[in-house]
């Protein structure tokens, strides 16, 4: 089923997403020091879906009534890319 949530994860840039992961996981800056220092809402989005290390499979399953599977799809996958960046990073 295709998104019809303007709000989808696909229109957000992985970059921009990363660098508030680095942030949370390899400098770690709290999730609410992050989030209170946005200076915008699409920051605070960005923050949030940087912060999807923290949940739990079940956590995004959950999400289901307000995000399709294929939306879900690209959550699992982009928290995969950010646990990979993150194990890399520490790495070096």
């Amino acid at each position: 089923m295709p998104c019809s949530n303007p709000g989808c994860i696909r229109q957000f840039d992985f970059d921009k997403i990363a660098f508030y992961a680095r942030k949370r996981y390899l400098e770690g800056v709290s999730t609410i020091v992050l989030l209170c220092s946005a200076k915008s809402e699409s920051e605070k989005t960005l923050i949030v879906l940087a912060s999807m290390l923290d949940l739990e499979d079940e956590n995004i399953r959950e999400l289901k009534p307000y995000c399709g599977s294929e939306c879900q799809a690209l959550m699992f996958d982009l928290r995969e890319r950010l646990k990979q960046m993150i194990q890399h990073e520490r790495a070096c």
